[in-house]
């Protein structure tokens, strides 16, 4: 190594590992989920971009039993609304019993399992690890929830986040994971790895685009790979996709014109166009509720069950008094009755479920489920995070996605088509970071042997 190799080589940020030796991998875990497992708990502070339906729950759970194990302590997993059951029940399934849901924070089992708008009844004290479940929601809660947060994760020694979304709309969002889990500030980050793509000429843009340094790159996903493991799919660790192969996805558009005047900020517009900024999008909006509406309510004719996702409490109203069968779950709602809606749902009590993405999009799994109508805004996450309720591993019947628009929204679909890119793009590269990895070790223990030259042994003739 050269001089100047050495220098960049220690300039480089190496994230130690903060973990233990895993000590229990329960029985008739896949070989992928045994591998992120192992990595995750070596790691001790570590996010798992893991997609949905790949088990993301086990692999939690093992986790959690393991630094209970070496702890002494109780593990917390923190988890979108309404899934906390879910873990009970998943954890049943591998013959962990000693787990409960705390909803006051009295707890006296080995896992506790709560929900995000509940961890201000916890003592970070009384934990010996934490793990944040569905992790990229707390974008979702207001300052409050997420400072609480990020607060209780510094006060633990292991930290784990698990997502399917690490970065839905820019790579700067890696930012948030990286500080939680300690591994650098995110001002550190953004001066490292990225430069501010100042737009002098847009006042709009200026000081918002951060872009990667071109010659930071690679130093960039290196970087994220060493405190992180990617995978949408088995065989990106070089695992077989055999049992894991998802079923047709269909997205059918409904564009809905719009024949009334563009208002913006109390200006009727001479034409109607393309919606551009936010406050042009609510306006179509609002005044294509009543179209939008009708559109998702005939749509759901002839399906089994569905899901409307909404964006405003007025298209919930409307679509309740529309479709007699289905139920609303409101922002307003107390939690609890929230989750008694939600569970109806997955039990096959309620036929239609009208709901929110920022609400109800994560974590839950709904493959009962096979269609669902949505409304769409300028948030891929939520657009994602709602298609996986139902288009995930272990769906048996093809989904289809109805996606009810007015026509002045097209710049809408455009972004959420250009962020989907970007999202592939960020698994992509991480993904080749971390099989490069993965595969180099395999080759160097899968080499055939070979003597040593010095011997110089001659083959007979």
């Amino acid at each position: 190594m050269s001089t100047y190799e050495a220098l960049l080589d220690a300039k480089r940020h190496k994230p130690s590992n903060y973990g233990i030796e895993p000590t229990w991998m329960p029985d008739g875990l896949f070989d992928y989920q045994r591998y992120v497992a192992e990595y995750g708990i070596r790691k001790g502070r570590c996010a798992e971009f893991l997609d949905t339906g790949l088990g993301k729950t086990i692999i939690e759970l093992t986790t959690a039993v393991n630094y209970h194990e070496h702890t002494g302590k109780p593990v917390l997993i923190l988890t979108p609304l309404a899934v906390a059951f879910q873990f009970i029940k998943e954890a049943e399934k591998f013959g962990i019993t000693d787990i409960e849901y705390s909803k006051d924070g009295k707890h006296s089992a080995k896992i506790v399992v709560c929900n995000y708008e509940r961890l201000d009844k916890f003592t970070a004290d009384d934990f010996g690890c934490v793990i944040l479940d569905e992790s990229s929601i707390l974008k979702n809660f207001d300052g409050a929830i997420k400072a609480n947060v990020t607060q209780f994760m510094r006060r633990v020694k292991y930290r784990y986040l698990f997502t399917a979304t690490p970065s839905p709309n820019d790579f700067i969002e890696l930012g948030t994971s990286a500080e939680a889990l300690g591994y650098m500030g995110y001002m550190d980050m953004l001066g490292k790895f990225f430069t501010n793509n100042e737009d002098t000429i847009s006042p709009m843009n200026i000081g918002t685009k951060w872009i990667l340094k071109g010659h930071a790159q690679t130093a960039f996903f290196e970087w994220v790979s060493s405190w992180s493991v990617s995978m949408r799919k088995p065989s990106d660790l070089g695992f077989s996709d055999e049992r894991h192969n998802l079923p047709a996805l269909t997205l059918r558009h409904h564009s809905v014109k719009n024949d009334e005047n563009l208002v913006v900020d109390g200006q009727i517009q001479l034409f109607n166009q393309i919606a551009r900024r936010l406050t042009e999008v609510r306006s179509e909006q609002r005044q294509t509720i009543v179209k939008r509406c009708e559109v998702a309510a005939n749509l759901t004719h002839g399906h089994d069950t569905s899901v409307y996702w909404c964006n405003f409490n007025a298209e919930g109203d409307l679509l309740e008094e529309i479709d007699k069968d289905a139920r609303q779950i409101s922002g307003s709602m107390d939690l609890d009755k929230k989750e008694e809606l939600l569970l109806a749902f997955a039990s096959g009590q309620i036929k239609r479920l009208i709901t929110k993405p920022k609400i109800t999009a994560f974590g839950l799994n709904w493959q009962h489920c096979a269609h669902t109508v949505f409304f769409p805004t300028f948030s891929y996450e939520q657009y994602y995070q709602a298609i996986r309720r139902f288009w995930r591993f272990g769906q048996q019947r093809p989904v289809t996605c109805e996606l009810v628009y007015s026509d002045g929204q097209q710049r809408v679909m455009d972004s959420l088509l250009a962020k989907a890119d970007k999202a592939a793009e960020l698994f992509d590269k991480l993904n080749a970071s971390i099989n490069s990895e993965y595969l180099y070790s395999a080759k160097e223990f899968n080499k055939p042997a070979q003597l040593p030259s010095f011997l110089n042994i001659k083959q007979p003739a």
